[in-house]
């Protein structure tokens, strides 16, 4: 139904986008806030058509996928205040000083726009990840024009909220080029993307093959540029001694669900659980094998998801020390993911990178420790992740300092008591994480700060008042916060 994007059509569209380009970025931010509402409400109007497509396409039940659009509108609106209020701008002012030995001169810094972004649609998620997703939006607030590649796994529901951007954009009177929408099952589509020397950024959620792949197209270009690659994550779980003691069969119960959330089709699914050997850990593993057993198999995103899923949950499975613990005992259908716990001790894991893999869907492996010294080395072995978790008292956590440390050095976001599943879009998550979970762990895909990814710091020095942008003229006629010689101000 949808053909791939030829060459001459990219750089069609990414000369329109540069031009647009500089057109949009000398929009006020309030333009650029109610151009994304517009969105907001274009979006919202697409109405059930949407949902049931996307329900079609990736077989998402209709109560996940109206949170899912629930949630972009949501972040659609966020971001647009939080363009509007100026705070991710970073402005920054040290007035002259002519009577220094010697002056100092008068110099003044902000955030300026990278320019054309390309944004990759996820397949786990259509709305909020993809096409008017966190990337576009964030994209959007910074004054940058963005080029969508639809995942091929939902092109129509792509298309469709497409639409519905270039609607908003129409009634806001943006610049032609301002967005673009294209399709393309080979890679070639998004290689040609990556490399066209118009692109500034990548935003991309997906695999690690892929996202690495983006990454190393784009530091190949004469002029490397940064790609925000949120890649996937195994998420660990740390299951301390006197937490676990006290809370075992809660924990299980916990987890079992946050396991086949979604099919465990999600970047912060709990594929790996750590604990040490006791009475107390196979007591859990017990709990959670049974409550794993209860739980019905469910339709996966597609079949080339279903077909990874079962290839690299049953390479794991084949390692040495590895023993499946439960299967759900609901008979499993073509097109279904069966929810699966394995049971590994700690030396396996640490020898075996096999067991470092993400197996993306409903599986999770348990790690039995001799002892928490070898708790540290398995948190020490392992590579950068989302999320980290901690099951843990007060007095775990202030007895096991080493292994706090050690966590901390994998993760972008550290959790107590709870489970990863579900992010919130808020000012002060993190959603990213040291490689191989993102491409860059300074930066967030998720929350406003997010908007920073696609934006540069621009340095004026001895600029006369009136020909300083409004964001850095001495009356702040935006009357946003800055930081006038180191003291945060608005007025």
């Amino acid at each position: 139904m949808f053909k791939d994007a030829t060459s001459s059509e990219i750089e069609n569209l990414m000369q329109q986008a540069w031009t647009a380009f500089h057109v949009y970025r000398k929009t006020s931010l309030k333009q650029r806030a109610d151009f994304m509402r517009t969105i907001a409400v274009e979006l919202d109007s697409c109405g059930d058509e949407l949902i049931q497509t996307a329900m079609r396409e990736t077989n998402l039940p209709e109560a996940r996928l109206r949170n899912e659009r629930g949630r972009t509108i949501f972040q659609l609106n966020q971001y647009a205040d939080a363009c509007e209020s100026g705070e991710w701008l970073e402005a920054r002012i040290d007035t002259a000083i002519p009577d220094k030995n010697p002056p100092k001169p008068d110099i003044r810094k902000m955030l300026v726009p990278l320019g054309p972004v390309v944004v990759f649609g996820s397949s786990n998620f259509p709305f909020a990840y993809s096409t008017a997703g966190g990337d576009t939006a964030c994209a959007f607030a910074a004054g940058c024009p963005v080029i969508i590649k639809a995942h091929p796994a939902h092109p129509q529901t792509s298309q469709m909220v497409a639409d519905a951007i270039l609607k908003a954009s129409g009634k806001c009177n943006m610049p032609k080029g301002i967005f673009a929408h294209v399709h393309g099952a080979s890679f070639e589509v998004g290689k040609n993307l990556v490399m066209h020397p118009l692109t500034k950024a990548v935003g991309f959620t997906g695999s690690f093959i892929g996202g690495k792949q983006l990454f190393d197209w784009a530091n190949q270009r004469k002029e490397p540029i940064p790609v925000f690659s949120e890649m996937g994550s195994i998420n660990p779980v740390f299951l301390l001694p006197e937490k676990l003691k006290s809370s075992s069969a809660d924990i299980a119960k916990m987890y079992a669900g946050s396991i086949t959330l979604g099919v465990g089709q999600f970047c912060t699914n709990p594929g790996l659980i750590i604990g040490i050997e006791s009475n107390e850990l196979k007591s859990f593993v017990h709990d959670l094998g049974k409550a794993i057993q209860q739980i019905s198999p469910a339709p996966m995103l597609h079949s080339g998801i279903v077909k990874a899923y079962k290839e690299k949950k049953g390479n794991a499975l084949l390692q040495d020390e590895v023993h499946l613990v439960a299967e759900s005992e609901t008979e499993v259908k073509e097109n279904e993911g069966l929810p699966t716990i394995a049971t590994a001790s700690g030396q396996s894991f640490i020898k075996n990178r096999v067991l470092h893999q993400e197996v993306f869907g409903p599986y999770s492996l348990v790690i039995r420790c001799k002892d928490m010294n070898e708790m540290i080395e398995v948190a020490k072995h392992t590579e950068g992740q989302l999320t980290a978790t901690l099951m843990a008292s007060e007095n775990d956590i202030k007895y096991n300092d080493e292994l706090i440390e050690a966590v901390k050095n994998i993760c972008g976001r550290f959790i107590l008591n709870g489970v990863p599943t579900g992010v919130e879009v808020c000012l002060s998550m993190h959603h990213g994480g040291p490689f191989p979970a993102t491409t860059d762990s300074r930066f967030t895909s998720v929350g406003a700060d997010g908007i920073k990814r696609f934006a540069r710091p621009l340095c004026f020095q001895n600029w006369p008042n009136e020909l300083l942008p409004d964001e850095l003229k001495d009356e702040n006629p935006l009357r946003i916060w800055r930081t006038i010689n180191n003291e945060l101000k608005k007025y």
